[in-house]
């Protein structure tokens, strides 16, 4: 409980520092992309999925659509299974 309260109480102080953190033009452009990068290697995941390869071979190629790209071995994402 004393965890949880503490990070609670950080994330409370750090919010007002993301919302002040303004972007460029070029910077907004290159996050865009990033994005639509991601998009399509989320697409090509589940496309690989549906194509009945195996669940670790698609997440291999997710990761590799990903490297340098996004934060995280999940592109991104994740989500429960």
């Amino acid at each position: 409980m004393r965890r949880l309260l503490t990070l609670l109480a950080f994330a409370a102080l750090c919010a007002p520092l993301a919302q002040a953190q303004v972007h460029s033009d070029q910077e907004t452009k290159a996050d865009i992309e990033r994005h639509r990068a991601m998009a399509a290697a989320h697409t090509a995941a589940a496309q690989c999925l549906e194509s009945g390869k195996d669940a670790q071979q698609c997440m291999k190629e997710l990761q590799a659509a990903c490297k340098n790209l996004a934060i995280g071995k999940y592109c991104g994402m994740k989500h429960a299974h």
